[in-house]
């Protein structure tokens, strides 16, 4: 592998470990031209999975778009980014167990607000905002009614 600090192709691995989410092998590796030293991930090549969006185009399935779109849902909000790792890998796992080549955008927007809303509902409203695209509060109380109406839901104080 070349070295990203001077481009030789001359290193060794000094440390190999399953990475956090237990999908790839994190390598510590030291140049041996340059003595530097970085960190490489290697994946599984999966088959391309492609998203259908709702007007039929077709993009490869992007696992850094969900991380975007959840971080952006869980913005100021108690939950931590290795929660947000957690949740992309389960749903990648999932979408790959479920699905030959091809997800429909609603089923995978279902499957990240299924999530959000056993994780934080705030988070889960934020993102069902854009996801459902949201015109105006009346929206909002729609989405919000449900989970009002639960027996456990609690009032703040």
């Amino acid at each position: 592998m070349k070295c990203p600090f001077c481009y030789e192709d001359n290193d060794r691995v000094i440390d190999s470990r399953a990475s956090q989410d237990a999908y790839a092998i994190r390598r510590r590796r030291e140049c041996l031209s340059c003595k530097r030293r970085y960190t490489t991930y290697e994946r599984i090549e999966e088959s391309e999975m492609k998203v259908v969006k709702k007007d039929g185009a077709r993009e490869p399935f992007n696992r850094e778009k969900i991380r975007s779109g959840l971080a952006k849902a869980c913005w100021k909000r108690p939950i931590r980014d290795d929660q947000i790792v957690q949740i992309v890998a389960e749903i990648e796992q999932e979408i790959y167990d479920r699905y030959d080549s091809e997800i429909d955008s609603r089923d995978l927007g279902s499957m990240l607000m299924d999530r959000l809303r056993e994780l934080d509902q705030v988070a889960f409203v934020r993102f069902a905002s854009v996801y459902r695209e949201f015109t105006d509060v009346r929206d909002f109380v729609d989405e919000l009614q449900p989970m009002l109406d639960q027996p456990n839901a609690e009032p703040r104080q």
